[in-house]
């Protein structure tokens, strides 16, 4: 399986503005730019989205494994937070925290956490990243 999402520039990096698609359409030419993405901007940024990709696929991952295990979560919320640090002459992205909270009828707090940071080395995007990425999961009754 393979999925495409593209990007167009033009400009400087300062006064320049880009578009950001995605094969599917979710994002059809969203606008972007060094004020979406370093002065708080509307628009989105490249660290939203990867955030955005982050918390998707981990509750998927984590859904998927709550069933191998016999169980079947009424609600996952999570929420990526991404850090873009200042590192030498360029960024990067350096951390991702992932809060959870979830309700899983049937389990304790100890399976929950287990299968959860399960999750979160097995998710495919965050296989991928190259950063320190926490959990923080929260089990709602």
């Amino acid at each position: 399986m393979k999925k495409t999402a593209s990007a167009v520039w033009q400009g400087n990096l300062k006064e320049g503005k880009g578009t950001i698609s995605t094969q599917s359409g979710a994002l059809k030419e969203n606008p972007y730019g060094f004020n979406t993405r370093f002065e708080g901007a509307p628009g989105t940024n490249p660290e939203e989205l990867i955030g955005a990709a982050h918390a998707g696929c981990f509750s998927m991952a984590l859904s998927m494994m709550l069933g191998q295990s016999g169980l079947t979560p009424e609600r996952i919320d999570t929420t990526a937070e991404v850090t873009l640090d200042k590192v030498g002459e360029g960024f990067e992205i350096t951390a991702i925290a992932l809060t959870l909270k979830a309700r899983i009828p049937g389990t304790d707090d100890a399976t929950f956490q287990e299968i959860a940071n399960k999750a979160k080395e097995g998710c495919p995007v965050s296989k991928v990243l190259n950063a320190k990425i926490s959990l923080s999961a929260t089990l709602e009754s």
